[in-house]
């Protein structure tokens, strides 16, 4: 397993050892040990999966403290642009965001800690994504970050397909009006 720090402070990238043969292949995608001595300390309680179709954009999500949640995400089918933004008041790159794709070949998966909205575009006919929680889902946390706000310029990765966006995610707010509770501990 191979962990690399991005430009912004607490964000992993992962790439797991993926033994593959004429079988298909086998790999880890969490270990508590490994991973934790790699510097990933969340607790993981909780996983979910979603399943969608080309050009669906899903975010930006979050929930407010103290409900936050870290989050490791994959693919577990298809092809993805993932994309989190660091909303930690104090952090060096509040405001930023950092992007990567992720798919079912390579098998990386992102580290995103508390205090970060999430969001991924499918760039597959389908994609099915799956991620871990340290934190339960709270509706009355959960807040969002609109996906097309300029100051965020995004490039979502879909070129000249139409994006598919929740009226709940077109609706959001931007990021300078949006709530969030998160102080960069480092």
């Amino acid at each position: 397993m191979k962990i690399s720090e991005t430009s912004i402070p607490g964000l992993l990238v992962i790439e797991p050892h993926v033994i593959s043969d004429l079988r298909g292949y086998f790999f880890e995608s969490w270990q508590e040990e490994r991973y934790q001595s790699a510097g990933i300390e969340a607790k993981f309680i909780q996983d979910n999966e979603s399943k969608s179709v080309q050009g669906v954009i899903r975010g930006l999500h979050y929930q407010l403290a103290p409900w936050g949640q870290a989050k490791l995400v994959r693919v577990v089918h298809g092809r993805v642009y993932d994309v989190a933004v660091d909303l930690r008041t104090g952090s060096p790159t509040f405001g930023k965001w950092y992007g990567l794709e992720l798919d079912d070949i390579s098998k990386r998966q992102l580290f995103i800690p508390e205090g970060f909205a999430h969001g991924f575009s499918v760039l597959s006919e389908t994609a099915v994504f799956s991620y871990k929680c340290d934190n339960s889902y709270n509706r009355e946390a959960e807040r969002s970050i609109n996906i097309i706000d300029p100051a965020l310029d995004i490039n979502w990765m879909l070129n000249e397909i139409v994006p598919i966006v929740s009226e709940k995610d077109k609706n959001a707010p931007l990021f300078s009006e949006a709530e969030m509770n998160f102080k960069f501990n480092r």
